[in-house]
């Protein structure tokens, strides 16, 4: 990734900003900081890189959501570069701009150091100018070179982070890498480990390696999204008088106060880690058969319209 620093602050916008508002203000600045107006100037170059990933990512409501649900950090473990810039189409930004191409990549010549013909005989070079491991990988490591490993791991480790060893082969002979698995991560996600595909047996260039992630079921929680959801069954009368039982939680058990009448209480933080809460699904026993006593004291309670 190419920043640490907050994509807000990076577009000089709020996180209430409209999706016009934050436009305008990328526009303003991809205009300022593009390389065709600062030729050889690295330092706008830098700041281009940097304003047009926070804009990939502010544009697009699905990674804008992850983006301000898991901050920075969070977000990086969960989108490569790749992932970042997919779909994300410059043209018709800067087509009345004066600034050539269709995508991110045709305004510095489709590859690192090639030199590109402007009107008037000018030549511009980007010799340096590295867009990120997105960049790399699109002009240097054919999809060919990339490789696919289907990682299952249990429920628990997908809820709270974990690290696994894994063992496969490239064409370069027998691998082991080991694969931090962020928290909160679910089946289908993609973790990319850079380089570890592969090897370009002409330009020695190395593919990717992929990690699909298929996530394991337990026998007492279910996800959704961050939050996890136990099922309680309780007593006819607790359901309606109420009652304190203890439920199981991935920091173990809980005493938890259900109230008269409830069919779902929350226990705030007790989800996924800094991002999730628990959910008790309360299920209530109705007994399929009373004692003659219980049906009397029944009879009496509809009587008195319960």
């Amino acid at each position: 990734m190419a920043t640490k620093q907050d994509y807000y602050e990076l577009l000089g916008v709020s996180k209430t900003a409209t999706d016009d508002e934050m436009k305008k203000a990328y526009r303003k600045l991809a205009k300022k900081y593009h390389p065709d107006k600062n030729p050889g100037d690295k330092a706008a170059e830098e700041k281009f890189k940097l304003i047009s990933e926070a804009y990939a990512v502010l544009s697009n409501p699905e990674k804008k959501k992850q983006y301000d649900q898991f901050g920075m950090g969070g977000f990086q473990e969960r989108y490569s570069q790749e992932d970042i810039f997919s779909g994300f189409n410059m043209g018709d930004l800067f087509k009345d701009l004066g600034f050539g191409g269709n995508d991110i990549f045709s305004m510095f010549g489709g590859q690192r150091g090639r030199q590109t013909g402007k009107p008037g005989g000018r030549q511009q070079t980007y010799q340096n100018y590295d867009f990120g491991d997105y960049i790399t990988r699109e002009q240097h490591s054919p999809k060919e070179l990339d490789l696919n490993y289907e990682l299952e791991i249990p429920f628990m480790d997908a809820v709270k982070g974990s690290e696994k060893r894994i063992s496969f082969a490239t064409n370069k002979g027998p691998e082991e890498v080991n694969v931090k698995i962020p928290k909160g991560i679910s089946t289908g996600k993609k973790l990319k480990l850079q380089g570890k595909g592969n090897i370009d047996p002409r330009t020695r260039r190395p593919g990717d390696l992929y990690i699909i992630l298929k996530v394991g079921e337990h026998p007492v929680f279910r996800r959704n999204g961050n939050d996890l959801i136990v099922t309680k069954e309780i007593k006819l009368t607790d359901a309606l008088l109420g009652t304190v039982t203890e439920v199981p939680s991935i920091d173990g058990p809980k005493r938890v106060t259900i109230p008269p009448g409830a069919k779902k209480v929350r226990l705030k933080g007790l989800g996924v880690p800094d991002v999730g809460d628990q959910y008790v699904e309360v299920i209530i026993d109705i007994p399929k058969k009373v004692t003659e006593k219980q049906k009397t004291l029944l009879e009496e309670l509809r009587k008195e319209g319960l």
